[in-house]
């Protein structure tokens, strides 16, 4: 069986392990299970386990690993991710359990695919090497561009879009911001238009910090803000099927467990940046962010100026204003 998927089903497969293991007083086998996996799987990836990592790899496969294999219908061994990163751990960790997925990147102006990992060739945290046919280069402002019989010849009746996305050699301009690594694996680092400028004139890229905020089981949604701020800060929202019963968001974000837990979630994206990008305080939106609220777009990207809009008093508190 083979699975296509956003990363948040991904995300949402993991959390509800781990709660239901929380849940069952399992909490702890399953967090080094976890730790096992993600080591198992990098050191696959770097020339092979040791015979210690091996033996406790296998003692895990018994006793989680093959569970939720089974949780999965028993038959999925890989899948393929695409729509937004997926997150170096989340990728290790699946790989550890028996489910390789990789990654891919293309939009709709390059036919979908321009990038996929692929089976004996999946680097953990790339988006692959550029398919057969596709040439890809990195701009001098970090851009992502893209050529081949693939790309879109223009824009139905639009002619200035399509002269400002083609230029003039073919190459189309993807928007997204990346790297192309030396043995020609392609990275993602953000968007170029979402790209944040701090008052101190620091560059952020808030797709990396949202990627590690929402791997975290009470995180549903996560938009970074800090445009033209002294600091980075974050707005979250809280998962309605990881909310205990009974419990309102109100109640919970008063709740000192709760920000322990999210300021964890916090500490542990912040040790990803350097410190001029660390998110410095967070807050609780009173819902989530979903398509039917219209924050969401259909593959489940934020609509981020129109979060802006909405919750423009809860940006102010950040900062007190």
């Amino acid at each position: 069986t083979f699975l296509l998927g956003v990363p948040r089903v991904f995300e949402k497969v993991y959390n509800g392990a781990e709660q239901k293991a929380v849940a069952g007083g399992k909490g702890k086998i399953f967090a080094r299970a976890v730790d096992v996996a993600v080591a198992w799987s990098k050191a696959e990836s770097s020339g092979g386990a040791p015979l210690g990592l091996r033996l406790r790899h296998a003692l895990f496969d018994r006793l989680v690993y093959a569970k939720l294999r089974a949780a999965t219908g028993g038959r999925l061994t890989a899948a393929v991710s695409g729509g937004s990163a997926l997150g170096d751990r989340l990728g290790h960790f699946f790989k550890g359990v028996g489910i390789e997925v990789f990654e891919g990147y293309g939009l709709t102006e390059t036919s979908a695919p321009i990038s996929v990992n692929m089976p004996g060739a999946n680097k953990i945290g790339t988006v692959g090497k550029p398919l057969p046919g596709v040439s890809v280069r990195i701009g001098d402002d970090g851009e992502i561009l893209a050529r081949g019989r693939n790309v879109f010849h223009g824009y139905w009746h639009n002619d200035a879009a399509t002269a400002e996305a083609v230029d003039a050699d073919g190459w189309y301009h993807t928007g997204d911001v990346g790297e192309l690594d030396a043995d020609g694996y392609l990275r993602i680092t953000g968007r170029k238009k979402e790209i944040l400028v701090t008052a101190a004139g620091k560059n952020v890229a808030p797709g990396p910090l949202e990627d590690a905020l929402r791997a975290h089981p009470l995180i549903s949604q996560a938009m970074i803000v800090g445009e033209g701020r002294p600091f980075v800060a974050a707005l979250l929202t809280l998962d309605p099927e990881a909310m205990p019963a009974g419990r309102s968001v109100a109640d919970l974000r008063a709740d000192p467990e709760v920000q322990a837990q999210l300021q964890a979630a916090v500490d542990r994206a912040n040790a990803t940046v350097s410190k001029a990008e660390q998110i410095k305080k967070f807050l609780v939106l009173d819902h989530d962010l979903t398509e039917e609220s219209g924050h969401l777009t259909p593959t489940l990207k934020v609509k981020r100026n129109l979060v802006m809009r909405d919750f423009a008093k809860d940006v102010e508190d950040l900062y007190g204003h």
